[in-house]
């Protein structure tokens, strides 16, 4: 079935349903005024397709909505791009391929998208994901590990678009000797501009930097803090880390941090 003839299609059977899906059938109904507005010869709205991909998508036809998404993605449309690599790279709605993830955003990241712009977030999370991609290189692909391009991508993210991931892991870079000359000072901006944007692992990369430098509650106490906030596969490595810093410092110590943690955590701020 043609693209049109599939959005035709969905548009008045979700018309019709408007009343067991409630607000979403409303959703469907004004993507098919917004496409009847259009002769029928006429191309479609990549705008008005994404829209319905996003209907189709959040009432569970997750087929559909990868078909529309597909039309608008080919006819520039960036968040249907954007929601195509994500589908892709997770195996959300269709077979996981990396590969598929990878093309879509670079698709993104070759067009013009200034900082500040409406569609800036998906230019910075496409730079972190092509980054990820190109640090270990995609097996049975044409895409090599490239770690000079991934650290480009990174800094673009980080320095145009201020993305707290591309912040975390230049701070690491940095850290670590990897790809720049090892300078902690460095790695401490990096991690904190991150941080400040409620990322755990640079909070939590962070206040070891700060216990190891003397900071003993402070550090301690970001550390713990980090440890509430993560995610759970971050928060294996970040609790290892932070029960080796308790374990080297003074009950006193522990006991302030502890509460620094809390209060830390009541501001939602470091």
């Amino acid at each position: 079935m043609l693209i049109s003839d599939l959005v035709r299609a969905g548009l008045v059977a979700a018309s019709l349903a408007g009343s067991i899906l409630g607000s979403v059938g409303t959703a469907f109904a004004l993507d098919e005024q917004v496409l009847a507005e259009q002769g029928a010869g006429e191309k479609r709205s990549p705008w008005a397709v994404f829209r319905f991909g996003f209907s189709a998508y959040k009432a569970g036809d997750k087929d559909e909505a990868a078909e529309a998404y597909r039309y608008a993605a080919e006819n520039g449309q960036l968040g249907a791009q954007w929601k195509l690599a994500r589908m892709y790279a997770q195996g959300d709605g269709v077979t996981q391929n990396d590969y598929e993830a990878f093309r879509f955003y670079q698709e993104i990241v070759q067009q013009e998208v200034e900082p500040g712009s409406p569609d800036d977030s998906y230019v910075a999370d496409a730079l972190v994901a092509l980054a990820g991609y190109l640090k270990r290189g995609i097996p049975g692909s044409p895409v090599a590990a490239n770690p000079v391009a991934a650290q480009e991508y990174y800094m673009r993210a980080a320095a145009s678009y201020r993305h707290p991931d591309a912040q975390y892991e230049i701070g690491r870079m940095f850290l670590g000797g990897e790809g720049f000359k090892p300078n902690v000072q460095q790695a401490a901006r990096w991690l904190q501009l991150a941080a400040e944007k409620g990322h755990a692992g640079a909070e939590a990369t962070l206040g070891n930097l700060l216990f190891q430098s003397g900071r003993v509650v402070r550090g301690l106490a970001m550390m713990t803090a980090a440890l509430h906030r993560a995610s759970p596969a971050d928060q294996i490595w970040i609790r290892n880390m932070q029960e080796e810093a308790f374990a080297l410092a003074p009950e006193a110590d522990r006991r302030t941090a502890i509460a620094l943690a809390e209060d830390i955590l009541a501001q939602g701020a470091n």
